[in-house]
């Protein structure tokens, strides 16, 4: 009797240790987290660069002259631009000489050169300068501008530099190559081109974002080496500027 007594006490004792190494009533228990994680690395968002150099060719009429006051000129000027635009020109800068503030440069897109040179010659053109106060006889060049750089800067300075060349393309492979060393002398182009008629004929227009450093390198022998072995002819040009108005 005791021992089975004994045997069925061991039995139960079995069946409650299964029970209770089972969790209790057979629920298993479990530590893990039923809430999905997103273990991915978030993507910073880049801002798209955007390209301000144009390499389109762009045909253009620059006229250089002096007027007897620039305030007297501009509405002047202004006022006669329906008669641009019936020869397809467009304005597009304004200028006034860092030396003497009454010399102006305009520069117009055009989209017809032969209607723009006709343009520039008609009598009525002349009328009108000379009722906003034009001095002398104005310059105009018709160019084929290559490149074009329309980035914001903060300086409105600039320098147009007019010169002759042996060789377009040897000067331009030239010129291109030098780009590092302009921008360390304080020079930044913003276009660059030829006359329409004669690519021996170059125009270079740059923005001066350090003016004594400028001024230096445009009298350094490094310089003069260098457009003379890119095979520019004589000595550039120069007009040097503020932009006061873009159209």
């Amino acid at each position: 009797m005791k021992q089975l007594r004994f045997s069925c006490m061991l039995v139960y004792a079995t069946v409650i240790g299964l029970l209770t190494s089972c969790g209790g009533g057979g629920k298993e228990k479990t530590n893990t987290d039923t809430t999905a994680m997103d273990t991915t690395t978030p993507t910073a968002e880049v801002a798209p660069v955007t390209n301000t150099v144009v390499t389109t060719p762009q045909s253009m009429m620059v006229a250089k002259f002096k007027v007897s006051s620039f305030e007297k000129w501009l509405p002047s000027y202004e006022g006669h631009d329906s008669a641009r635009l019936a020869s397809k020109i467009h304005n597009y800068v304004v200028g006034r000489g860092v030396q003497d503030p009454n010399m102006v440069l305009v520069a117009v897109k055009v989209e017809d050169m032969d209607k723009a040179k006709a343009f520039s010659k008609d009598a009525s053109l002349k009328e009108a300068m000379k009722k906003g106060g034009v001095m002398g006889t104005p310059t105009f060049n018709y160019i084929t501008m290559v490149y074009q750089d329309t980035a914001q800067l903060s300086t409105d300075l600039r320098s147009s530099a007019m010169f002759k060349v042996k060789d377009w393309d040897a000067w331009q492979k030239a010129f291109e190559e030098g780009k590092q060393d302009r921008l360390d002398n304080g020079l930044m182009v913003r276009a660059y081109g030829h006359d329409v008629d004669d690519n021996h004929k170059v125009v270079v227009v740059a923005a001066l974002t350090d003016s004594a450093k400028a001024h230096a390198y445009w009298k350094s022998d490094m310089l003069k080496k260098k457009m003379k072995d890119s095979g520019v002819e004589g000595e550039p040009e120069r007009f040097l500027f503020r932009v006061v108005k873009r159209y």
